[in-house]
């Protein structure tokens, strides 16, 4: 990962392993077979492990670095980082085509994004400043302020705003006021989970990406215990993603969870991936 962004986590002993291969990026969606993990089941501690498939692909910018993914009334809406080219935008999703786009000022790296009662917030890396849009037309309609050193990820519980800043916290805040009202500790069977990422809200358990790492843990909300985790560690081979590397624009780590409750679908991407998968994981 390049020096301007995130450089802690810790690892999940054991449990991932890295494997990637070269594959040409395919131009439009694709139903594929279903290639199911087959490590479900259980850890020594009893967390439950969660099988995965592979259900559709489809294309996706591999100039967006991707830091926060949502889909709402049949759109993909993305926020994508690095200063300069940072931005938001609403995208088709069977033809990864950006319907709309609105371009942050270079001073800002943008983060993570969530969809709340019609109105559409993004959060900045280092900046200590979030933004609201209209996400119909993505037209700036205010900002805010948060007090953390850094913003990550984002989502929400439909009456509350949810972030976090690449620790085991996540943190709990009004709309209206932007105050926080609540901090959540994430643990599992090692203690803190750290470098919590990307966010997203499944059926009441928010849905992580650990950074650098493949792997989705599900977080209980009331107590912050992971009580389930998706290896990823094969996405790549199984998708055609090439080897993550260090070469600038490549594609990078694993980031983006969006879900689509009317049709319960769950989307995954990474920042500077050529697509995006639909995948069933314990949905």
């Amino acid at each position: 990962m390049r020096a301007q962004k995130k450089f802690s986590s810790i690892l999940l002993a054991g449990l991932l392993f890295a494997a990637a291969c070269n594959n040409d990026k395919k131009p439009a969606e694709t139903t594929t077979a279903p290639t199911e993990d087959k490590t479900a089941g259980t850890d020594a501690a009893g967390v439950k492990l969660i099988s995965w498939d592979i259900v559709k692909e489809y294309p996706h910018d591999p100039k967006a670095f991707t830091e926060g993914l949502e889909f709402k009334d049949g759109f993909l809406y993305e926020s994508t980082g690095e200063y300069g080219q940072s931005d938001v935008r609403k995208t088709d999703l069977l033809t990864g085509k950006v319907i709309t786009q609105q371009k942050m000022d270079a001073k800002y790296f943008g983060e993570g994004l969530t969809i709340m009662n019609g109105k559409m917030y993004q959060l900045t890396y280092r900046e200590g400043k979030g933004f609201v849009y209209d996400p119909k037309t993505l037209k700036p309609s205010g900002s805010f302020a948060f007090s953390t050193p850094e913003g990550w990820g984002m989502t929400n519980s439909g009456t509350q705003l949810i972030f976090d800043e690449g620790s085991n916290i996540l943190h709990f805040i009004e709309p209206g006021t932007f105050k926080e009202v609540k901090q959540l500790k994430v643990t599992d069977e090692y203690g803190p989970v750290n470098a919590l990422n990307e966010l997203e809200m499944i059926k009441g358990f928010i849905y992580a990406n650990i950074w650098q790492q493949d792997v989705i843990v599900k977080i209980d909300t009331a107590t912050g215990r992971v009580v389930a985790r998706a290896d990823l560690s094969t996405l790549r081979q199984r998708g055609g993603i090439p080897a993550f590397s260090e070469q600038r624009g490549a594609p990078e780590v694993l980031n983006g969870i969006a879900y689509d409750a009317a049709t319960n679908r769950i989307f995954i991407t990474g920042k500077n991936w050529p697509k995006i998968f639909e995948v069933r994981l314990d949905n």
